[in-house]
């Protein structure tokens, strides 16, 4: 399962999310993110959903790998969700095991699990696609362009910008040295899928202190190979392509706005759909 996980993984592509402007595609994954967090019935959140799965279904990304890299964290959403059974008690009652305490599943716990298991969904769907069709390196250009504004704070903005897409980069190549630390570890007689937690969290210990050690050992070399190329701060640098706004990408800030105009619009309309959901349950 540690190897389905694919986020922070480049995939070469010519799909107009491929085409589009790195800043461009941050700045829809902020706007989508803010959207999303902004409703608050099933209308508009099923929009965003739907939009996300339109954008993976243009980006000719495969929906097994999508698939792969959502059940790799299917374990937390289900937990996520099931948490909010607890937390709402309006509604009508569906289960009370216990009488003589005030504890029970309701209509609007279910509601309210359902709906944060869909969004949790759409936020990793589509701040996925961020990663899946920009590379490692025009996603370092676009957030230094972006926060080009700091230099005036004198913030070395490029440094920062590399920190960050470096640690992105780094994901896949550690879940894939901790697959291999397991099964090295597992090879040699470890038992880490059997007993209880506390067992299995010290099992753990035989993975986490090598991975650690790899971890630091892959920074040196990069820090190593990074000065033999006369890496500087990004002082006078140039760059070989440079990035300007094109027709593709001002038709996709129209289409984002009009999609979180449509979210916030039926977010904050009249009707709520919540009490269609619980007649239903």
């Amino acid at each position: 399962m540690i190897r389905d996980i694919s986020i922070g993984q480049f995939f070469p592509g010519r799909s107009l999310i491929h085409k589009l402007d790195p800043r461009a595609k941050i700045l829809h994954t902020i706007l989508f993110i803010v959207t999303l967090f902004i409703c608050r019935n099933f209308f508009s959140l099923i929009l965003m959903l739907g939009f996300a799965i339109l954008c993976i279904l243009i980006s000719s990304i495969s929906p097994k790998l999508v698939w792969k890299s959502l059940r790799g964290i299917i374990f937390i959403v289900i937990f996520t969700s099931a948490l909010q059974l607890f937390y709402n008690d309006d509604g009508k009652v569906l289960w009370k095991p216990f009488v003589e305490r005030d504890f029970s599943i309701t209509t609007g716990g279910v509601y309210s699990a359902i709906f944060l298991a869909v969004r949790i969904v759409s936020l990793i769907l589509f701040s996925s696609l961020l990663t899946y069709t920009t590379s490692p390196t025009m996603l370092t250009d676009a957030i230094e362009r972006l926060l080009s504004p700091l230099k005036i704070f004198k913030i070395k903005v490029h440094s920062l910008a590399m920190m960050m897409t470096i640690a992105l980069r780094f994901i896949p190549t550690l879940i894939n040295e901790i697959d291999i630390i397991m099964s090295a570890q597992k090879a040699r007689g470890a038992n880490l899928d059997n007993g209880n937690i506390a067992k299995r969290m010290k099992a753990m210990t035989s993975v986490f202190i090598p991975l650690f050690v790899s971890a630091f050992r892959r920074a040196a070399d990069l820090a190593v190979a990074m000065e033999c190329r006369c890496y500087t701060d990004g002082t006078n640098r140039t760059r070989l392509k440079v990035m300007r706004f094109g027709v593709l990408d001002y038709l996709s800030f129209v289409l984002m706005a009009l999609l979180c105009f449509a979210a916030v619009f039926t977010t904050f309309y009249q009707f709520s759909d919540s009490f269609i959901f619980r007649a239903v349950i």
